[in-house]
């Protein structure tokens, strides 16, 4: 039997309990869901959102959409975006890449900006 590689993360994880977790991304939707709301109110762009539990579906004007997905067993949050597909972990109120550390809000902006055909930023 062949056994299975495990994944390199390039750095250390936050160790949470179940209950943080679940608090600290539903707030993260929350706050996205926020953005957005914001957005639509000053007429910035024009993005639907449709949450289930802990997925977010963001719908953009030209069909696209980005999908955020919390992974409660794993303890990390994935990001499915026409660019890619990413999964990420929490390190020191961050949630970084586990392929390269880069930050989930900077990689959020980037696909939605290029799904948007505009510039956003999520804080």
């Amino acid at each position: 039997m062949r056994e299975l590689s495990t994944m390199s993360i390039p750095f250390e994880v936050t160790p949470l309990s179940d209950a943080e977790y679940r608090t600290i991304t539903a707030a993260l939707l929350s706050r996205i869901e926020a953005t957005i709301d914001r957005w639509l109110q000053d007429d910035v762009v024009d993005i639907d959102t449709q949450r289930t539990g802990g997925l977010l579906e963001l719908g953009f004007p030209d069909g696209s959409k980005i999908v955020i997905n919390t992974q409660p067993p794993l303890h990390e949050l994935w990001m499915a975006a026409r660019g890619g597909g990413y999964h990420y972990k929490y390190r020191d109120g961050r949630w970084l890449d586990t392929r390269d550390g880069g930050e989930f809000l900077a990689a959020l902006s980037a696909c939605a900006s290029e799904q948007a055909g505009r510039p956003l930023r999520f804080e």
